[in-house]
């Protein structure tokens, strides 16, 4: 399997980003787009997926605790839908609980002050939610 995988991390002023390694094994690549408008995120990442030859997405859907959809994975199903028409690629939505807890964990034990992980924080969290993805497409 030869593929270029991107996993996304979406917030409302940052974005994290992560692509697999061309044989789908590793996430890697971490990047962070910084767009407080709708509107240009979509544009912003509809480019960075045609310039990184990307073939499939991997969105974090940030369910609740519960299982349930509250609004913050209802703003990534509308983003996971906008995405799929602008590139015509399928996106998975990927259940993303305490992906981001598991980021700050991350970054605090690798010495990182707890100012700075907001630059990375996101970029972290894609790569965590990419990862899972690989792991389980592996185990099929």
């Amino acid at each position: 399997m030869t593929m270029r995988i991107l996993g996304i991390d979406y917030g409302d002023a940052r974005t994290g980003l992560s692509i697999s390694d061309p044989s789908g094994f590793l996430a890697g690549s971490p990047s962070v787009i910084h767009e407080w408008n709708y509107a240009k995120l979509v544009d912003k990442l509809a480019a960075f997926i045609q310039e990184n030859k990307i073939e499939e997405i991997v969105l974090g859907h940030p369910k609740n605790m519960d299982g349930t959809v509250g609004p913050r994975a209802e703003k990534c199903e509308t983003l996971a839908k906008e995405l799929e028409e602008r590139t015509g690629l399928h996106v998975v939505l990927w259940d993303e609980r305490r992906t981001t807890v598991a980021a700050h964990e991350i970054l605090h034990r690798s010495g990182k002050k707890e100012k700075k992980h907001r630059q990375s924080v996101d970029a972290v969290a894609a790569t965590l939610i990419l990862q899972g993805y690989l792991d389980f497409k592996r185990r099929q």
